[in-house]
């Protein structure tokens, strides 16, 4: 699949759904530590939200980047808008301004 068409992909997704992580893994397993670390926050707050693995498609992990002009996997969205990465995520959770992004 080209970037074009990954990128309607993404924005369609990103759209389409109330929250979406997109990072190395899965909920059940994720593949660094950063992406582990967003997934335990999430969970912990009860978010419902969607995971989208970047390893497993090479053109969607360089679309990602370009999509959000955020260089860094992982990536939340939330209401079709960029919150943040790993240490954006943390920072709200520590904060307790995450759990309103939710609400």
């Amino acid at each position: 699949m080209d970037m074009e068409t990954k990128l309607q992909e993404i924005d369609g997704d990103v759209k389409g759904n109330r929250a979406v992580l997109y990072m190395k893994g899965s909920k059940d397993f994720p593949m660094c530590g950063f992406s582990g670390q967003v997934v335990n926050i999430l969970n912990h707050i009860g978010a419902d939200y969607e995971t989208r693995d970047v390893l497993q498609d090479p053109v969607l992990r360089q679309a990602i980047k370009v999509y959000g002009n955020w260089p860094t996997i992982p990536q939340l969205y939330i209401g079709g808008k960029l919150v943040g990465g790993c240490d954006i995520i943390t920072e709200l959770f520590n904060e307790g301004d995450l759990n309103e992004l939710f609400e």
